[in-house]
């Protein structure tokens, strides 16, 4: 327990440091090697490397850890309900937290008084009919989907996969014995990776920080911190209620025990880079049995968007009120309506976030162009909205575990 605790505080600290010294050169605009050299060479090799490490244990640790987990259920029901509560789960919070965030957004009015001083453009990208989007979440080639990382057709194929090993006998178990010890093997693999992460962790926030810095908030600081705001609450007031009145469990021992997993997807920004991560800590921190968390873990990094449902929220308060338009109630309602569908809808598509504000502008007769307006600092919201993300997940997958006597409150409480 000490050297796990020992560990995160050194994330943290590479944290604290790459946001401090990427801020520095930023705000002095150093030049030269520092730019070419140091940011350009060295910190973004050490990023990339880090990166591709955790993408690279991703699609194996979710095919493996969820065909152990479905092999080894004997009853099939069992799995009907475990994905009907996640389902559920998912949906009520991102509907709830775009609801929270039109309410703050309403009450503080980021946009007011808000001048455009330059033109702003965006050419959005096109959502995919709702008849591909339901037909895609099926494989026609399973490795395909695996070298292309679509995550909802790996589910499936590892849960038809993990059926089958149930319901084969002898032969199945033959074969599920095989994936238990590549699933330990792997397990070890992300141990080793998580050891160099305050490198990596340093070397992304560095990056980020460098070619960021603190001043692209300022035009935008009304609507930056409104977000801000709304992702904290949702983190710690929302989940924290879900985890004490749904799972009658401690929320403070959550927390504790799943920072460092907040840290990896603030450093990443990416959910799908933190999966294995944040599989290992459900697991083994939080006593969450394999069975469930191999389920909810990449479901919920894949249709679970808590974090990017507030941004949606709060920028649409900023752009209508912006550009003088006025939103009734049926609109409001269609906002989070649009959004909790999309969240599901757009799952694999590439810049999914700006692709579901879009979507949304476009339902309620916003004009898309004013997304413009945000993207400044989206980078540095997206980093946050990430962490609320796959808090999410491990939250859900906690209660729902508890649910199904899933959970060792053992471990939890340990």
């Amino acid at each position: 327990m000490k050297s796990t605790s020992k560990l995160t505080y050194k994330i943290l600290i590479g944290m604290i440091l790459g946001i401090a010294l990427g801020s520095v050169i930023n705000y002095f605009s150093f030049t030269g090697w520092i730019q070419e050299f140091f940011i350009g060479g060295v910190i973004e090799i050490g990023g990339r490397i880090f990166l591709a490490s955790l993408k690279l244990l991703v699609v194996p640790m979710v095919f493996v850890s969820l065909v152990t987990g479905a092999g080894s259920m004997d009853d099939i029901k069992k799995l009907g309900r475990l994905g009907s509560r996640t389902f559920f789960l998912y949906v009520a919070t991102t509907a709830l937290a775009i609801s929270l965030a039109l309410l703050c957004a309403y009450l503080v009015g980021p946009g007011e008084g808000f001048v455009i001083s330059s033109p702003v453009d965006f050419a959005s990208k096109e959502s995919p009919p709702l008849i591909d989007v339901i037909s895609n979440i099926f494989p026609s080639n399973p490795i395909q989907s695996m070298a292309n990382g679509d995550m909802l057709q790996i589910i499936v194929f590892a849960l038809l996969f993990g059926l089958g090993t149930s319901l084969s006998g002898a032969s199945g178990k033959r074969v599920l014995s095989i994936f238990t010890d590549l699933n330990e093997i792997i397990m070890k693999m992300v141990m080793l990776l998580i050891e160099l992460a305050p490198y990596g962790v340093f070397c992304l926030l560095t990056k980020v920080f460098a070619s960021q810095g603190f001043g692209a908030i300022l035009p935008m600081a009304k609507y930056f911190f409104v977000v801000l705001f709304v992702l904290i609450l949702h983190l710690t007031v929302v989940y924290g209620s879900i985890l004490k009145i749904l799972g009658k469990l401690n929320p403070l021992k959550f927390f504790k025990k799943f920072s460092e997993v907040m840290i990896f997807a603030f450093s990443t920004a990416s959910s799908n880079a933190t999966i294995p991560v944040n599989l290992e800590v459900t697991e083994k921190k939080l006593g969450v049995h394999n069975s469930v968390a191999s389920f909810t873990v990449p479901l919920g990094a894949t249709i679970n968007m808590d974090g990017t449902a507030i941004m949606q929220g709060v920028a649409t308060v900023f752009v209508a009120q912006v550009y003088n338009i006025d939103l009734g109630f049926q609109q409001y309602m269609m906002v989070i309506l649009t959004a909790t569908l999309a969240s599901i809808g757009t799952a694999g598509v590439p810049g999914v976030g700006l692709v579901m504000l879009a979507m949304v502008f476009k339902q309620v007769g916003l004009p898309v162009e004013g997304i413009g307006l945000i993207i400044g600092v989206d980078r540095l919201l997206d980093m946050v909205r990430t962490a609320v993300n796959v808090t999410g997940d491990a939250v859900v997958s906690c209660v729902v575990a508890k649910a199904e006597n899933q959970l060792d409150e053992e471990v939890y409480y340990s």
